[in-house]
């Protein structure tokens, strides 16, 4: 039999337990908070992204400029940390409602009516939403410094630092903001003829920074003695083929943030949430044995690591914006077709128009990014909430056709114009000198592999 000790002992821990139940309950997980902690997980994950794009950057240039474009990746993070809690939140985000546009429809005007104002990062940082209204902040930041990432890639190896600071401050804090607000801001082009249909960015984030890369590309000039006499090309090979693989890998991570994340929120999200993961992976997948089989049959002739790499961020850049709304299926034909517009765009930018991409950052992001928008709404399932769609009466791709004509005329458009600017001036190239030596021993204090 118990003791009378035995007996107390129990009864204090069963009180102890009940304490400790009455203290759960009252500090219970609301809606709100598992949402704001979903944002901040997911966010972290398309922050890993300028992990991969740093490798896959430093692995694409020759190893003379491997410091010069690594630093450029942080820095990166570190301006649009800044500009994006300055004024790019309060550009994208204030200003427009659920409802549709208020005001201009245009542009944000960050006085904290809605979403985000200047130099806050949210609109109340007082009330007891705010943990919700700094993930978002963070959320979006993220996708952000991605969209300006693309850009760097594209313009290695020839670019001034002084050059690349004010381009990216620009992208960073005006164009895309702007392109965010017309979209997922509320402005013209979230409620215009059913409204544009880009889940996670193909278009907004993606061909953003692709047709900026393409712009700077093109005006800073190819690299030395990338083309002949002639105007052939001459081969530049990357200069660390286990860089590039890794840095594809842990962009392929960082995208099961990027677009399952997209659902902005835990509660209620996990059949959209899911649905993503699947149709990003099936894309990714599709896309990159598309383009290696037909690299290898019809173009090299070889297995060629770079091009497998590239054909799998074609295949997640095509998905992101249908993600949420299609079937399993229609991911791999939209990976599929993908990785033709990665090949058509890279072969023409190179041989036809004679830019010199050392990323094919224009190829990936802006060709697969165009056409993720138009697979969206060409292949989006009305039962996933795509009314408009082409299943319907095609009213999304009209949509689709017309932001990404209005996204090509504004930031192809303000990037021209700074790009002429910065070169006119002498603040976008480097001197031939400083080229043919590497920008790591001119500017950065010596190899980066000693």
């Amino acid at each position: 039999m118990a003791t009378v000790a035995q007996i107390n002992s129990l009864n204090a821990s069963i009180q102890a337990l009940q304490t400790s139940l009455t203290s759960l309950e009252g500090s219970t997980l609301t809606q709100s908070d598992a949402n704001a902690f979903y944002l901040m997980v997911c966010g972290v994950f398309v922050f890993f992204m300028q992990a991969g794009f740093a490798l896959l950057e430093a692995g694409s240039v020759r190893s003379k400029n491997t410091k010069n474009i690594l630093m450029k990746n942080l820095l990166d993070a570190c301006i649009g940390a800044l500009v994006w809690w300055g004024w790019g939140y309060g550009i994208a985000y204030d200003g427009g409602g659920s409802s549709g546009p208020d005001g201009n429809g245009f542009i944000g005007h960050g006085d904290g009516n809605q979403l985000g104002s200047f130099f806050t990062g949210s609109y109340d940082s007082t009330s007891a939403s705010s943990g919700g209204d700094y993930a978002g902040w963070w959320f979006q930041y993220v996708f952000c410094a991605a969209a300006a990432t693309i850009v760097s890639g594209a313009m290695a190896e020839r670019t001034t630092l002084i050059g690349y600071l004010v381009y990216t401050m620009l992208l960073s804090g005006f164009v895309y903001p702007v392109v965010v607000y017309w979209t997922w801001g509320y402005g013209w082009a979230s409620s215009w003829n059913e409204g544009l249909l880009d889940f996670a960015g193909s278009g907004i984030v993606h061909m953003t920074g692709g047709i900026a890369a393409l712009v700077g590309a093109a005006v800073v000039g190819p690299r030395k003695g990338r083309f002949d006499e002639s105007s052939k090309p001459i081969p530049m090979p990357a200069s660390n083929t286990t860089f590039q693989v890794l840095g594809t890998f842990i962009l392929w991570v960082g995208w099961y943030g990027f677009n399952p994340g997209s659902t902005l929120g835990l509660a209620g999200s996990a059949g959209t949430m899911s649905r993503a993961v699947c149709t990003t992976t099936l894309a990714a997948a599709t896309g990159g044995c598309t383009v290696v089989v037909i690299d290898k049959f019809l173009i090299s002739h070889t297995w060629d690591v770079s091009m497998l790499c590239n054909g799998i961020l074609a295949g997640l850049v095509s998905i992101t914006a249908g993600c949420a709304a299609v079937y399993p299926w229609a991911a791999i034909i939209i990976g599929f077709l993908g990785g033709f517009a990665y090949l058509a765009g890279s072969k023409t930018t190179l041989y036809i128009c004679k830019v010199d991409d050392p990323l094919d950052a224009f190829a990936v992001h802006g060709c697969c990014g165009f056409w993720g928008v138009i697979a969206a709404a060409l292949l989006a399932a009305p039962e996933f909430g795509a009314t408009g769609a082409f299943y319907g009466d095609g009213a999304k791709l009209v949509a689709g056709f017309v932001f990404c004509l209005a996204n090509i005329a504004w930031t192809g458009g303000f990037m021209l114009i700074t790009f002429i600017i910065l070169k006119a001036t002498g603040l976008l190239r480097v001197s031939a000198e400083m080229e043919e030596a590497g920008m790591d021993v001119s500017k950065h204090g010596g190899s980066a592999f000693n």
